[in-house]
């Protein structure tokens, strides 16, 4: 059979070019994560459609009455009473500081909303450990709190049953301090609100020490004369922000999540055209960023209704955001009790322990389309860690065992590249012999690659299939908050952030520019020129990459030039013997 001149085109290139493809196949996807920070940062913002046009005061509390406010969650049921949430009280709420080992918070009597949080383990940078991360604020600028109350439904029949608080009612405390003591493993928190007809609800916050989950119960005592029927809510809500609070090369997402029997995500930009609105029994609601979450978690038997709203932040103000969950009711009869239990995680995304709280809620570490291969790779990952207590090595040794796994894939490579690299003279004495006569170059060409026994698709194809393996192993350090402020050796004390002496940059870059002298040179001369500037292009790109990322890659492009080299060296002992 007599291939077309285009067929033997292609095939030569292939063989020619394979470093040079895979090299521009990486240089595009970092070009691709640029620009998506830059269109985070500086494209065009979506204006939403607002749920209604309340303006907040300092506090970033809403001016307007209950019954016209935006943010209580809709019944619509025909029972539902119209406007039944308390009027405005003029109460003057209290703010109260709550502290175990690993959370810091500031709780608002009104509602009984979470305002601040801080994480005392985790501070904002190594150099800085007092310096806690906050992932709740209420300064209006950079809203971002936790909210949870009830609703009361008519019963019928009944002309009336009572109230129920919602985030607008002022709750009572029996002081404004509460500490997580030496020796002590829990520490309670109740707030006590009472309505005029006698029903008497005790918000109770319950901590645990080393724990990043909070029970919150709503304890409902009716001692009025009418049965009393209602709902709980949660609500996460916040406005985006103003960055996504991290590396500008570096793109993960920010936004809403929930599961509904699989992992799904609400980005700010799609609140309006894709609201929430679903029924699910279990499952959770969350607020993601960069290595941290906030996440309302449903009771595993229980249908609640998911829901997503804007608010509007008032003149000057960003919108915020809203993701919640609404129970079914609950009935409880004159001198019965009765209660309503969720749980609120606030904090790290630490796999592990994420995994046992929920199902899916592990996945908030948003590997995206690599999840079915970063999740192994992060259990191999922190085995080595429990056994040698060290993130960088750990990195290292896992860098390793893929490059053993694929060792004979890549020999396969490395040995066509050397066949390649050894009838180099012979291509070019080609060149100059045919010059512009392009169909007579490749048909010399193929056919001494077919004297000499090289397979055109031998270099390219084993180190595509291993880019997704390696794609993969990137996205989950990149996710992993196991990295944040991880030390590895000497000068690099934080994983997660960039090296700050450039050292494994500019040894990548080096590394690069070694697997180019070791592989074919390409015979096009600008080809030349432009491989020999994608190290320098790659150095500057990765001077701003977590090191932790840096330290694989350098890991992976030495194993690398070690195999190739071995391989070279006994090919051409084996030729000249």
């Amino acid at each position: 059979m007599i291939q077309s001149p285009k067929t033997n085109i292609t095939q030569s290139n292939i063989i020619m070019d394979n470093q040079r493809n895979i090299l521009l196949i990486a240089l595009v996807v970092v070009g691709f994560l640029i620009w998506q920070q830059w269109k985070l940062d500086y494209g065009p913002k979506p204006q939403p459609k607002l749920s209604d046009t309340s303006t907040v005061d300092s506090a970033g509390q809403s001016t307007q009455a209950p019954e016209a406010r935006g943010d209580l969650p809709a019944i619509n049921e025909v029972s539902a009473i119209p406007g039944s949430q308390p009027a405005v009280t003029t109460s003057q709420s209290q703010r109260i500081h709550v502290r175990t080992d690993v959370l810091d918070l500031v709780i608002d009597t009104r509602g009984g909303d979470i305002v601040k949080a801080q994480l005392p383990t985790y501070p904002v940078s190594v150099d800085e450990p007092d310096n806690y991360f906050e992932l709740f604020n209420d300064n209006p600028q950079s809203y971002y709190i936790a909210q949870s109350g009830l609703i009361h439904s008519k019963l019928p029949g009944t002309e009336t049953s009572g109230r129920a608080p919602s985030h607008y009612a002022v709750y009572h405390a029996a002081q404004t301090d509460y500490r997580l003591k030496e020796g002590e493993d829990m520490l309670e928190v109740p707030l006590t609100w009472v309505s005029s007809d006698g029903i008497r609800v005790t918000k109770r916050f319950i901590f645990k020490r080393g724990e990043f989950l909070i029970d919150v119960n709503h304890e409902v005592d009716n001692q009025s004369a009418q049965p009393w029927m209602g709902r709980q809510y949660r609500q996460l809500r916040r406005t985006p922000p103003a960055d996504n609070s991290g590396n500008k090369f570096i793109y993960t997402f920010t936004g809403a999540a929930y599961y509904d029997g699989k992992y799904e995500k609400l980005a700010f930009d799609k609140f309006e055209e894709e609201p929430l609105s679903l029924e699910y029994t279990g499952g959770w609601i969350a607020m993601l960023q960069h290595y941290f979450l906030s996440s309302w978690i449903a009771n595993p038997d229980e249908s609640d209704n998911y829901y997503s709203k804007i608010i509007s932040g008032g003149a000057g103000m960003s919108a915020q955001y809203l993701v919640g969950i609404r129970s079914g009711e609950k009935l409880i009869q004159p001198g019965e009790k009765g209660d309503f239990k969720t749980e609120l995680f606030v904090g790290p995304k630490l796999q592990n322990r994420l995994e046992e709280i929920s199902p899916g809620l592990e996945l908030t570490a948003d590997y995206g389309i690599f999840t079915v291969l970063s999740k192994p790779l992060f259990w191999l990952l922190s085995l080595i860690h429990d056994l040698i207590g060290n993130w960088g090595w750990a990195i290292i040794i896992v860098t390793i065992l893929i490059k053993a796994a694929f060792y004979k894939l890549s020999a396969t490579s490395y040995r066509s590249m050397a066949k390649m690299r050894a009838v180099q003279p012979k291509l070019q004495q080609l060149k100059e012999s045919y010059g512009d006569d392009k169909q007579g170059m490749n048909k010399a060409l193929m056919d001494l690659y077919k004297k000499e026994k090289i397979n055109p698709l031998g270099g390219c194809l084993p180190i595509l299939v291993q880019i997704p393996v390696f794609i993969a192993f990137y996205w989950m350090l990149l996710e992993s908050v196991e990295m944040r402020q991880a030390p590895w050796i000497l000068w690099i004390q934080d994983l997660s952030t960039k090296d700050p002496y450039f050292i494994l940059p500019l040894i990548m870059g080096a590394s690069m520019l070694i697997q180019q002298k070791l592989n074919p040179a390409p015979l096009d001369p600008m080809q030349a020129k432009i491989m020999m500037i994608l190290p320098v292009v790659f150095t500057v790109f990765f001077a701003f990459f977590p090191s932790g990322l840096v330290l694989y890659w350098v890991t992976n492009n030495v194993l690398s030039i070690a195999q190739q080299w071995m391989i070279m060296r006994n090919m051409e002992k084996g030729a000249k013997s």
